[in-house]
């Protein structure tokens, strides 16, 4: 990510994701926040509201939730973390929703709306948000 000059209300430390523009921003404070681009969800999967940090993992495991395979049968049911596992290096935990603010093994999809409703960063963004973010950390996802 990039320091960049950014104005909001929302206090230091907090993570606001502007979904449509495909860019994450870690709230600094005094008007500068770091900024990431991420992918966002595809058409259909979109959602908006606020979370905090529930848990953080490296390198997660993936258990692609019901409704994805039900769409996707070919998907596994468990799939071990490593450097060929969707969620990539670091998995963020959003609340008790099924999303998560993760890596990925697809770098191309960055900067695009190729998620099932996940945010996805390039490992080694989420590695360096993963670093900067404390369990409780709230974030704010915008339409």
């Amino acid at each position: 990510g990039k320091i960049i000059d950014f104005n909001t209300t929302k206090p230091a430390g907090t993570i606001i994701v502007k979904a449509r523009s495909r860019m994450l921003y870690l709230v600094l404070g005094n008007g500068k926040a770091v900024q990431y681009r991420v992918a966002t969800a595809k058409k259909g999967f979109e959602w908006s509201g606020s979370h905090k940090v529930s848990a953080k993992v490296k390198w997660p495991d993936w258990r692609p939730p019901t409704e994805m395979r039900k769409r996707r049968p070919d998907l596994p049911e468990f799939m071990a973390g490593g450097a060929d596992n969707p969620l990539g290096a670091r998995a963020i935990y959003l609340g008790s929703s099924i999303y998560r603010i993760h890596g990925t093994n697809e770098p191309s999809s960055i900067g695009k709306a190729a998620s099932s409703g996940c945010i996805r960063m390039i490992n080694q963004d989420v590695i360096d948000l993963y670093a900067r973010t404390p369990i409780g950390t709230k974030v704010v996802v915008l339409g």
